[in-house]
């Protein structure tokens, strides 16, 4: 036991100093940030470049002034011909159309759209909206329909779901905060047990290669020594979670009080000194609070809880067959007819995770694959923020540590054997056979 907690911090110390670590640990919470303030920022800029000033020509006459414009779209009713319009498009530094409008539109429904370059499609859509609403109020009114009654019989129907807990109570019940979460979920776990589980396998390359096993190997016995570097890296990467966790906590919290913030001083400029009872309660419904109110749909400590038992489990599950494999080869090279049949049953379950899992959370298909220790480590933590029984999860995560033990035994086996040979190209008859020795 000794020896292993010597490997284990070996391990944990050696990778922990790298400043690839640090970095890691430090920049991905701020890159992530960042990388959802680019998108939200590009986007946003890309619909302000996509801004269409289109000139009208309206054949039929009354249509022109119906028209409105909007963030999207300016129009302008225009009097010149169609032939001095496109001259001027053409010449136009900005993105400009002419919208002709026919004097058979209500007969035709058919309009054209002449632009210097391909139209953009949502400004082609959002003029076809507002004339087919033109064309509907123009046809009510033929009709002897009031239009203004039409459009104030508008239903909207709130859903506030409620779920039964054992105790036949309700509370609140957010499907989209658990998707959001699950789907998270699933893409961390994957991307983390294959990240540090081939972390495992080139360093067990690494020192076969070099030959620094063989110094190593005379001091302790294969499966202390395979069982350190797992434990080592596996604590190096729940290391690197909390941190993250901390991090991207405390960015968020930072960035949810700046924008409520923000909410009330724009509050309190619109509605002056006769408003600031009103501004004073603006945070109980700002942005961090309907945040918070969603997560208490779910329960957060349970998912926390989970999250590191069946990562840790899932790590030492699939690091000892990486382990295992790292030890039957010389390179990376070799290791690629392996790696696949591994990981098919995570690249499956992550993309079951996305469709199948998040829409029948508590269906056959969901269920069993979080009872399968191959899929669990995502399966589960899929379903977790839906709410699974707990003895679901007690019998998912036993049949899970049962089958690392059993797998770990098998990799050890192939572990001490392949640790030594060298310029031998493994298969899998000849791992098989190793495990029989």
């Amino acid at each position: 036991m000794h020896k292993i907690l010597l490997i284990i911090q070996r391990e944990y110390f050696s990778r922990v100093k790298k400043k690839s670590f640090l970095l890691m640990t430090f920049l991905v919470p701020l890159f992530f940030i960042a990388l959802y303030g680019g998108i939200f920022y590009l986007t946003k800029k890309s619909f302000k470049d996509a801004h269409a000033h289109v000139y009208i020509l309206d054949q039929q006459g009354s249509f022109a002034k119906q028209l409105k414009s909007d963030p999207n779209i300016t129009f302008t009713v225009s009097d010149r011909s169609l032939q001095d319009l496109k001259k001027q498009i053409k010449d136009d530094e900005q993105n400009s159309s002419i919208l002709v409008i026919p004097k058979e539109i209500y007969q035709q429904s058919t309009i054209e759209l002449i632009s210097a370059d391909k139209a953009n499609i949502t400004i082609q859509n959002a003029i076809a909206r507002q004339l087919e609403g033109i064309i509907r109020i123009g046809e009510y009114k033929k009709l002897g329909i009031d239009p203004e009654l039409l459009q104030s019989v508008q239903p909207h129907i709130s859903v506030n779901a409620k779920e039964l807990t054992e105790g036949g109570e309700e509370k609140n019940s957010n499907t989209g905060i658990a998707m959001g979460i699950g789907v998270g979920l699933a893409v961390l776990v994957y991307l983390s047990l294959f990240l540090y589980g081939v972390q495992v396998m080139r360093g067990v390359i690494e020192e076969k290669s070099n030959r620094i096993i063989e110094v190593i190997i005379s001091s302790v016995k294969p499966f202390q020594l395979m069982m350190g570097k797992i434990i080592g890296i596996g604590m190096v990467g729940l290391t690197q979670f909390l941190l993250w966790i901390i991090l991207t906590g405390g960015l968020v919290f930072g960035a949810t009080k700046l924008i409520n913030k923000e909410t009330v001083e724009q509050a309190a400029m619109q509605q002056g000194g006769p408003g600031m009872n009103t501004v004073s309660q603006a945070p109980a419904s700002g942005l961090g609070f309907g945040i918070l109110q969603h997560l208490e749909s779910v329960n957060v400590t349970e998912i926390i809880v989970c999250f590191f038992l069946f990562f840790l489990s899932g790590y030492l599950l699939y690091s000892a067959i990486f382990a295992a494999v790292g030890s039957a080869v010389d390179s990376e090279t070799e290791a690629n007819q392996f790696t696949m049949p591994i990981t098919m049953p995570l690249l499956l379950t992550y993309v079951l995770s996305f469709g199948v899992i998040i829409n029948d959370p508590n269906g056959p298909i969901a269920t069993w694959l979080s009872f399968i220790p191959f899929t669990s480590p995502i399966a589960m933590l899929v379903r977790i923020p839906f709410g699974v029984p707990t003895w679901q999860i007690a019998v998912s995560l036993a049949l899970l540590v049962t089958t690392f033990l059993l797998v770990t035994w098998l990799a050890a086996k192939i572990y001490r054997v392949g640790i030594l040979i060298y310029g031998k190209k493994a298969n899998w008859k000849e791992i098989i056979k190793w495990m029989k020795y």
